[in-house]
């Protein structure tokens, strides 16, 4: 657990925290001025001098390694992608698929983005299989009575989208690899937070952007593929970076004969978003220094004290077992009980409290410079509605 001079020292990185309560990273991460800085040093190297390209291919690489460090897997097993939606989608494109296999969802509890990437392989004659969730969680016996000789991947959210509550990836991933099953993960609301290890976990597949826990910017994403499995799969699309060809310049095509790079990074197209990358360069630093148990026993134990204290002043909170309680508060949900959940919104975007509203129901979201005096200040919007 971080000592209050940890946090006092880290809030001071973002500017945000002086302008209100920031309990939204489940929907953005907030900019620190650490990261700003990266990023201006990059855009005036590009203007005055047109930039290094050496260079930046050099901090690619370390960031690559940085982030596989932070997940417990191996660089070459981590592709970039644009986005959480493009690497599900580079997974569910580089299957060969026949007519009768299927995947396994929870749709009700994911992000749309894992959803409408198994629909599309209806067209394939891929049968989907739709988990209905249990206490507003992905009901894990559930899924694992669907499993059968034809299931080729299992597609969950740690966390899910709403109303954020954690998966049981452990039994997931047992059950997945004793099938050779692909347990593909959607780290969007948990990566950078929660403590994530790929390896001990058994997760095959991992997906997440660089705009939310990872306290970057839009438009880039990390894809983890195992190295067992990377090999296995297919590219639906290639470009230069996923071809091997040695140490041969970019701009170098070689024969017409082509043969794939043998991990994870023949899924990466084109060019990288380089100034995203120097600024998740600097965040992935402060994550690994920080360490992410401490990060995520913070950030749960944040959740926990303003769940307990919501239910004590009789609003909803969806999460009846604690246990699955991660970093993510969802308050809403009860129809005799909407009136009052519109008014504590209106009290709180009154106090400067940042939050999202998600399918009806209020989401707040903690991460490393979040505190509980914080914490204390929203319950005391909720006890005077």
């Amino acid at each position: 657990m971080f000592s209050e001079q940890i946090v006092a020292e880290e809030r001071n990185d973002f500017p945000i925290t002086r302008s209100g309560i920031y309990v939204n990273v489940a929907e953005r991460g907030p900019l620190s001025l650490s990261v700003k800085a990266a990023v201006d040093r990059h855009l005036t190297d590009l203007m005055q001098t047109g930039g290094r390209k050496e260079e930046w291919f050099a901090t690619t690489e370390s960031v690559r390694a940085d982030f596989a460090r932070l997940i417990n897997a191996a660089p070459t097993e981590v592709a970039y992608v644009k986005n959480v939606s493009e690497g599900i989608n580079a997974i569910a494109n580089a299957f060969t698929w026949r007519s009768g296999d299927n995947v396994v969802i929870a749709a009700a509890l994911e992000h749309p983005n894992n959803v409408f990437p198994w629909l599309n392989l209806r067209r394939l004659g891929v049968e989907v299989r739709v988990v209905e969730p249990v206490e507003e969680r992905i009901d894990t016996p559930a899924v694992l009575a669907l499993l059968d000789e034809r299931t080729r991947i299992v597609a969950v959210a740690s966390a899910t989208f709403a109303p954020g509550l954690r998966t049981d990836l452990d039994s997931l991933g047992t059950a997945c690899r004793a099938r050779d099953i692909f347990l593909l993960v959607d780290g969007a609301q948990s990566v950078g937070v929660l403590h994530t290890d790929v390896a001990a976990t058994r997760i095959d597949g991992l997906v997440c952007s660089t705009s939310k826990g990872l306290l970057g910017l839009y438009g880039l994403g990390f894809l983890y593929c195992r190295a067992d499995w990377a090999r296995r799969l297919e590219p639906a699309y290639l470009a230069r970076f996923g071809v091997d060809l040695g140490d041969a310049h970019e701009s170098y095509t070689g024969a017409l004969e082509y043969t794939l790079l043998p991990d994870t990074r023949r899924f990466e197209i084109g060019n990288y978003n380089y100034a995203a990358i120097h600024a998740v360069e600097v965040s992935l630093k402060r994550l690994l220094r920080l360490g992410t148990r401490n990060i995520e026993n913070h950030a749960v134990s944040l959740a926990q004290r303003l769940a307990a204290g919501l239910r004590q002043r009789g609003l909803p909170v969806r999460a009846n077992d604690p246990r699955w309680l991660g970093s993510i508060v969802c308050v809403g949900g009860s129809e005799d009980r909407a009136e009052v959940v519109d008014r504590f919104r209106q009290r709180l975007t009154e106090n400067h409290v940042f939050l999202s509203v998600r399918r009806g129901t209020l989401r707040f979201s903690f991460h490393l410079y979040n505190t509980p005096a914080e914490v204390d200040r929203i319950l005391d919007v909720a006890a005077a509605i």
